[in-house]
């Protein structure tokens, strides 16, 4: 399912790039000899992670962009379009939690929701809008939506799993969900291009992300990065509307 060698003149975009498994996925695609655009809300974050993947060697541009703020993802693209023509890869990476303790379903908190939603499903949206008629330029689209295990109906329904035993969740959980869904259609429509959309599930990483939880987690952000690199270099005949982890398909 891999593709990873050499991708020079390909340009890549990673949302939430400025720390964690965006920044990893930055640098692995940077290494690769594409040249990545790092999306950060916070400009000196990005400039930053830009500053490092330049010292590794690495072609990388800073994008202020804030998936939740439609004239910042406007100004990007019409900066992606003035300075590059196209896209080739587009990593849907920016995402957060929300207030953990705001989101069971029973008692949720809808201002808590409605700003997960808001960050891990519309701001996808708005993104990928906003840069799909320049990755329509690319010979070879890729558009790859970070989303999670925790997502999978099926994991989440099936007694001795994981995901499970996991507390109920209103918010991040089906926002997670929801984006495996508008995988699947955005692959349907765009299935007669050379544009293929997958979802890639990283696990469970030791990042910012995972802190609150309280316990130790054994994997590190290269390691959820590799199968977002996987789907962002298939080659030609890969597939589309998938939803997968770095051991295969998974259920949704």
């Amino acid at each position: 399912m891999t593709n990873e060698q050499s991708h020079d003149g390909r340009i890549a975009l990673v949302t939430g790039a400025n720390k964690g498994i965006g920044r990893e996925v930055a640098g692995r695609l940077a290494a690769l000899g594409m040249t990545v655009l790092v999306g950060s809300r916070d400009a000196d974050r990005g400039a930053e992670a830009v500053a490092a993947l330049r010292a590794a060697g690495g072609e990388a541009h800073a994008i202020c962009l804030d998936v939740t703020d439609p004239d910042t993802v406007r100004a990007a693209a019409e900066h992606v379009a003035e300075s590059f023509g196209r896209l080739d890869v587009l990593v849907n990476n920016a995402g957060i939690p929300g207030a953990l303790s705001a989101q069971a379903p029973s008692r949720a908190d809808l201002a808590v929701v409605r700003e997960v939603f808001e960050t891990n499903v519309f701001g996808m949206i708005t993104v990928t809008a906003a840069l799909l008629p320049l990755l329509r330029r690319s010979a070879a689209g890729r558009i790859v939506n970070v989303s999670s295990s925790l997502g999978s109906c099926g994991l989440m329904s099936t007694p001795g799993t994981h995901q499970a035993g996991l507390p109920p969740s209103a918010a991040y959980v089906p926002s997670k969900s929801a984006l495996n869904a508008l995988t699947v259609q955005y692959a349907k429509e765009l299935r007669d291009t050379a544009i293929l959309v997958n979802a890639a599930d990283p696990g469970a990483c030791a990042t910012d992300f995972t802190a609150p939880l309280g316990y130790d987690v054994p994997r590190t952000a290269a390691d959820g990065a590799t199968v977002v690199v996987r789907l962002a270099t298939l080659g030609a005949g890969g597939p589309t509307g998938g939803y997968f982890n770095e051991d295969g398909p998974l259920p949704w």
